[in-house]
């Protein structure tokens, strides 16, 4: 199939330290091109992938120096490229939200459009109701549960290649929080985890600036405690290490969370999960083998000391089969031929069980 993937221009392709949806892309479109797909990508030209690349603008917006720039404008651009190459591809895939439906109206039935974030905002039922030519991609079911009729063709979990990742048959001693310093990722609560159990914790984290005053206030103040150790923000080539030395990482999120890659890079280190009991975790880690799921802090704790006990070589093969790259390929093309093959009288309706 002749493929177009469409990223977000926030990051670079794959991003060079924090980000989720570009490094999605940048996996997907390696393992459509290994699984003998002629792939085109539209991002910013520090991407780094085996697709053919269209550049949009010169680099990602988030590290971008300039001091005026315009990520509406950019994504525009973006846009009026991929429709003028519109008619050369058999499926044209959206990593950018909403933000195609009028321009590409009359050719939603050969677009796909996975959404990536939360879907409990105000102003989005509207928005799927009017456009429901669009077939939609979930990343988790529980990410549907907002918009349950919208028109759904499927939900595909994110994978990661396995090449990407190093595996840690031994870990180092230490816990590993690795996100966003923001409340709903919950940095408070792995601190609170990791001092209950008297166990070094090291935070490899971002903090946007709209959680600056979050991290000011409440973070900070914790980084002074011997126990913890903040190392930043972080990026692919440190992630092995990172994750792969902790004895577990801690996913305590605090928000309806769509799928949680950092769940799935942890076990591609070999390394147990253990998460709160919110959005997609119940979906990605399965307990007592790559990890537990817990309620509160007194659970977490408890499961901490049994990840002790986990086979690290069982998570990283869970994670080979669940979670790789190609199986995240096969079942967008099934996505995709399915779409493609629907009649076009029932093309606004395409459900997958």
């Amino acid at each position: 199939m002749k493929i177009a993937q469409i990223s977000p221009l926030y990051e670079a392709v794959p991003p060079r330290l924090y980000g989720g949806t570009e490094r999605l892309v940048a996996h997907l479109c390696d393992a459509l091109v290994e699984l003998g797909h002629e792939v085109t990508l539209f991002a910013s030209a520090d991407a780094r992938t085996k697709a053919t690349l269209v550049p949009v603008r010169d680099q990602a917006i988030r590290l971008d120096p300039a001091p005026l720039k315009s990520d509406l404008a950019a994504h525009l651009h973006q846009l009026a490229l991929v429709r003028q190459a519109a008619e050369t591809f058999d499926a044209i895939h959206f990593h950018t939200d909403m933000l195609h439906f009028p321009l590409f109206e009359d050719l939603a039935q050969r677009t796909v459009t996975t959404l990536h974030g939360r879907l409990d905002l105000k102003d989005l039922p509207s928005v799927y109701d009017h456009w429901r030519g669009f077939p939609l991609v979930s990343i988790s079911d529980a990410q549907r549960a907002p918009l349950p009729r919208a028109n759904w063709a499927g939900t595909v979990h994110h994978g990661l290649c396995q090449r990407a990742y190093a595996f840690s048959p031994e870990p180092q001693g230490y816990l590993a929080f690795l996100g966003r310093m923001s409340p709903e990722k919950g940095p408070d609560r792995a601190f609170a985890i990791a001092r209950r159990l008297g166990r070094p914790l090291r935070m490899a984290a971002k903090v946007d600036r709209v959680d600056e005053a979050y991290f000011e206030e409440v973070v900070a103040p914790l980084l002074r405690d011997p126990l913890v150790e903040f190392v930043g923000e972080i990026g692919d080539a440190d992630k092995s290490a990172f994750l792969g030395g902790a004895d577990a990482v801690l996913f305590p999120i605090d928000w309806p969370e769509p799928f949680g890659l950092v769940m799935i890079e942890a076990m591609a280190c070999g390394a147990p999960v253990v998460a709160y009991d919110c959005g997609s975790v119940r979906e990605v880690v399965e307990p007592g083998v790559t990890g537990f799921i817990v309620a509160d802090e007194a659970e977490a704790a408890a499961a901490v000391k049994a990840a002790a006990r986990l086979d690290r070589h069982a998570v990283r093969r869970r994670f080979e089969e669940r979670f790789s790259a190609v199986t995240m390929a096969r079942r967008y093309l099934e996505v995709y031929q399915r779409v493609a093959a629907a009649p076009a009288s029932t093309r606004r309706a395409v459900v997958a069980a």
